[in-house]
């Protein structure tokens, strides 16, 4: 039974309400309030939707997920629970191989809701945009017994850690093309913890895998994400082409979380990594190709890297690193506009005596270092080995390294070049220079077997190795000798 209202009832409400409206109306005062309330009430309503902070509205809602690909699909379709407990490995799986069978029509894109999606190691496919919505997190098992084990990289010939198989990674590919990782800075969690307490108590008989791991494929772009917490390297490129990294945080405890890098491009080929926030508990950035006679033998540089507009720190070891694993080469690398904070080393090449290979074409620009022990490193005795079987003889040729526009403060030592009379380091340039030290000592820039030059008046003093040109290119002073040693690893 349908409620109605007499038909007189509601005239005589319609003629009231005209007759109401234009008295209420005709009073300007009025009309100025009703106008001004409306006002307020639009501001604080847009307010709302860009401010976090407004105790008396909801949150502004979640954003959309863009389609970047012809077809989308949600993680819950195949059976996934976001609780933090329920494990969603199949439902990953099942997402994928859905993916897999539309690449003739340019893929698909799998949504992975707000939620803590815990989750074993799963595959990639080509074609295919992984999109993380905001408040998403993907959750690494903590479990080992859950990770695969798969056989060493080629070009290490060794598990890195232990002889034999290695784990996988969380996140992994192979030979694929057109991959996307994205999101609204949802987060890729590898839960490290229970790992690195394993490895420091030496309970684990298998090298540890990465957080995510691309390896033989092309054309890759990951930005808009945060990942943390890996259990070992965090995102590792392996011998792939044309890969962007872009908006990326990557976060470990600067302290025993060992072993996790930020980024590590190893035998990768046009690269751009820009946009980044790195703290970790290893290098920030490190730039490898394979590892002494493995290296050697894989044979596959790392080449045509622009790293740019980053904000890095590392306790333990670098911000951005050029080996020590770099038996493929390495050249042709520009690092700009890097900030280094609160870290233990800045930029470092690390080599030894059995890597072969060579680091040439190395560009750095536009570099500030803030509370930095030691700003510039280059280290040829940096001796670890997969095992016996390298060859000593196999040395390492670095040369053609330039650094322009270096600044910063509290830095112990701005400089330390080690060559050795098997690895001189050849054609080093200092132009612009202006650091801040921590430490007055006479020999804090230190050289060892170096060639090169100065150009320009920089600061601290440049050691006795290097020519000294003006600003016009003009030689003001001959280097005596370029064997000349005064490294002080005392301080």
């Amino acid at each position: 039974m349908v409620e109605t209202l007499p038909v007189g009832r509601s005239n005589h409400q319609r003629l009231e309400w005209r007759r109401w409206v234009p008295a209420f109306l005709s009073n300007h005062r009025t009309l100025f309030t009703v106008l001004w309330i409306a006002a307020l009430a639009s501001v604080l309503l847009w307010q709302r939707n860009i401010v976090d902070g407004f105790l008396v509205f909801r949150r502004a809602p979640m954003k959309p997920m863009p389609l970047l690909r012809p077809v989308a699909f949600n993680l819950t379709d195949f059976g996934a629970v976001g609780d933090g407990v329920t494990v969603n490995t199949e439902a990953f799986e099942r997402a994928v191989s859905a993916i897999s069978k539309l690449g003739k029509r340019g893929g698909a894109q799998l949504n992975v809701p707000a939620g803590r999606w815990l989750t074993a190691p799963f595959n990639l496919t080509s074609h295919m945009t992984l999109f993380l919505a905001e408040d998403a997190e993907i959750l690494g098992i903590q479990d080992e017994k859950y990770w695969p084990l798969m056989p060493p990289l080629p070009s290490y010939g060794y598990g890195r850690e232990h002889i034999g198989p290695r784990y996988g990674s969380l996140i992994h590919g192979q030979n694929l093309k057109d991959v996307v990782i994205t999101g609204h800075n949802g987060t890729i969690n590898g839960q490290g913890q229970t790992w690195w307490t394993k490895y420091h108590q030496k309970l684990l008989n298998h090298t540890r895998g990465p957080l995510v791991q691309i390896m033989w494929s092309s054309d890759i772009l990951i930005t808009n994400i945060t990942l943390r917490d890996s259990p070992f390297w965090t995102l590792h490129p392996y011998d792939c082409k044309n890969v962007t990294i872009r908006n990326v945080t990557i976060l470990a405890p600067i302290f025993k979380a060992p072993n996790t890098d930020g980024i590590d491009p190893d035998s990768c080929e046009d690269m751009v990594i820009e946009d980044c926030y790195i703290s970790v508990g290893d290098d920030a950035i490190a730039i490898k190709s394979g590892w002494d006679q493995y290296g050697i033998a894989y044979g596959q540089p790392s080449k045509n890297i622009l790293i740019r507009n980053l904000v890095v720190r590392s306790m333990v070891s670098a911000g951005v690193s050029i080996g020590s694993e770099m038996s493929g080469g390495v050249s042709d690398v520009t690092v700009e506009n890097l900030l280094v904070w609160n870290s233990r080393r800045a930029v470092r090449i690390k080599t030894a005596p059995g890597r072969g290979g060579y680091v040439r074409r190395i560009t750095y620009r536009n570099l500030t270092f803030d509370n930095v022990r030691v700003g510039i490193v280059i280290k040829t005795d940096y001796n670890e080995h997969p095992d016996g079987g390298f060859d000593p003889k196999a040395l390492p040729v670095l040369e053609d390294i330039s650094f322009t526009s270096v600044h910063g403060q509290g830095v112990r030592v701005p400089v330390r070049i080690h060559g050795s009379d098997e690895i001189p380091v050849r054609n080093v340039t200092f132009r612009d220079m202006s650091v801040g030290l921590t430490y007055k000592k006479k020999h804090i820039f230190q050289c060892a077997f170096v060639e090169g030059r100065v150009i320009g008046t920089i600061f601290p003093a440049p050691c006795d190795n290097l020519d000294q040109y003006d600003e016009q290119g003009r030689l003001v002073k001959r280097s005596s000798t370029q064997n000349t040693t005064d490294i002080d690893y005392d301080f």
